[in-house]
């Protein structure tokens, strides 16, 4: 006599954990498919706003009374200076130490940032040389074609600030026009060599 009860006993059993199991499988794929949806939906960070507008920048060219930066020989004023690191994961340099990574990028740059007063900006980490010249002749456009045929003049490149490894970006103005255009630095010992100080 017992036997049909127990026999119904253990399939409603069965199906109670059966249907739990169910239950709990589907409340799965539901919290499943909304983690998926809210991941798919999460919005990237803004990109960093890399722009700067020299049309609202001082034109004129560098003051008679000095120091003078040269580009190939050229005295010019200095505009615009950018620094990033170079490599992923490399922290951007902060304002204490700008003037130490001036001198590393040419002797004497920290005295004409000082006395040119250029806007000075940092940008997030580049991957390579020719990446960060590229996106800043990009971001930081002269005037006409490329600058040739203006005052305009930029120049683009890595250097070295001990064993730790930066890029530079310089917007300079002549007070005459000129065929500078972009220059891009192919190697750390070229900076010398494209750019002079003189007192």
């Amino acid at each position: 006599m017992d036997e049909p009860w127990q026999l119904l006993d253990q399939l409603s059993n069965r199906a109670l954990i059966g249907g739990i199991a169910i239950v709990a499988g589907l409340l799965l794929i539901v919290l499943a498919v909304l983690l998926f949806r809210r991941r798919a939906v999460a919005p990237e960070p803004p990109a960093p706003d890399l722009h700067i507008d020299l049309a609202t920048l001082p034109a004129h060219g560098p003051d008679p009374e000095g120091p003078w930066l040269e580009v190939y020989g050229l005295p010019v004023r200095l505009v615009v200076l950018i620094l990033a690191p170079a490599g992923r994961n490399s922290p951007e340099p902060d304002e204490a130490e700008r003037p130490e990574l001036f001198d590393s990028l040419v002797p004497g740059l920290g005295e004409i940032v000082q006395a040119h007063a250029p806007l000075v900006r940092s940008w997030p980490f580049q991957l390579s040389t020719q990446g960060f010249a590229h996106a800043f002749f990009n971001n930081v456009q002269l005037p006409g074609e490329r600058g040739k045929g203006t005052p305009w003049c930029a120049v683009a490149g890595r250097f070295e600030q001990g064993e730790r490894q930066f890029l530079a970006g310089l917007v300079c103005v002549a007070d005459r026009p000129n065929s500078l255009s972009q220059v891009t630095v192919a190697h750390v010992g070229q900076w010398l060599d494209v750019l002079r100080i003189r007192y």
